[in-house]
């Protein structure tokens, strides 16, 4: 026992020194619980590895998260309130947090009033992805068409392009909020073509899907990212009217509330 405990200090230094933090914090637990001597080496071993693997699994997904950037990042999909008048449909969303449109780079859009709970869901769905291993990244359109324009003039056009195309997951809030101009239609084109089947796409609209081809404007064009967003994308439509029109807001999570105070 007392060259054991002589050996547990170096040993505790070359695994933090190797960054095995989860090892390390697993073999002080062992050392100081009672019994431990019973286990065998491979058992002592697997538990160590398991610990270490579960924090580099945990680590991933804080920095997943952390570069997401969710506007709502505590949403979750274990959060989602399926009570509310929403028409919000359980099978059909938990099937989606499996994540099979996610590998099979196929799109999602969730379309509805103010109010609904789009952003929120995105987020959710967002926080999900991360979850499974994916990166993602989240922006409101009009926000980003105005970081485009000024990229343009300032020489990183092309890294932030390339941003916006190689993350797993985009998630693009507040589409149709106003129709495009030639230049917002040539970003919106550039960023679909680059990531039609090979990344995925979640998209947020106050607007149906008929009415975006008019947000558009030019036909042709139109045709062109339609054609890349709509027709191998999932579709989630929220009923209701906005909660700023209610005194109360009982079928919304406390998150999906913070929504409609924001800006």
């Amino acid at each position: 026992m007392k060259e054991a405990r002589m050996l547990t200090n170096p040993t505790l230094d070359q695994m933090q020194a190797l960054g095995l933090t989860g090892m390390a914090a697993a073999w002080r637990e062992l050392t100081e619980q009672s019994g431990t001597n019973e286990l065998s080496r491979d058992e002592w071993l697997g538990l160590m590895l398991d610990r270490e693997v579960t924090l580099r699994a945990d680590k991933r997904i804080r920095n997943r998260l952390a570069s997401a950037k969710l506007r709502f990042a505590q949403a979750c999909i274990e959060d989602i309130d399926f009570a509310a008048a929403r028409g919000l449909d359980r099978r059909n969303t938990m099937a989606l947090a499996q994540g099979q449109w996610l590998t099979a780079h196929e799109g999602l859009i969730i379309t509805g009033h103010t109010g609904t709970g789009k952003s929120w869901l995105a987020c959710a769905f967002g926080r999900q992805a991360a979850r499974l291993g994916h990166s993602v990244l989240y922006v409101r359109v009009p926000r980003m068409f105005e970081e485009l324009a000024l990229a343009r003039l300032d020489g990183s056009f092309p890294r932030l392009i390339d941003r916006l195309t190689r993350v797993q997951l985009l998630i693009l809030d507040d589409f149709g909020t106003h129709t495009l101009s030639d230049q917002q239609r040539f970003h919106l084109f550039e960023i679909v073509e680059e990531r039609y089947q090979r990344k995925s796409t979640l998209i947020t609209a106050q607007v149906p899907v008929a009415s975006w081809h008019d947000l558009i404007a030019d036909s042709t064009v139109a045709d062109a990212i339609l054609d890349r967003i709509v027709h191998n994308a999932h579709r989630i439509t929220l009923r209701g009217e906005s909660m700023r029109k209610q005194k109360s807001a009982p079928l919304l999570t406390g998150a999906e509330n913070g929504e409609i105070n924001q800006p």
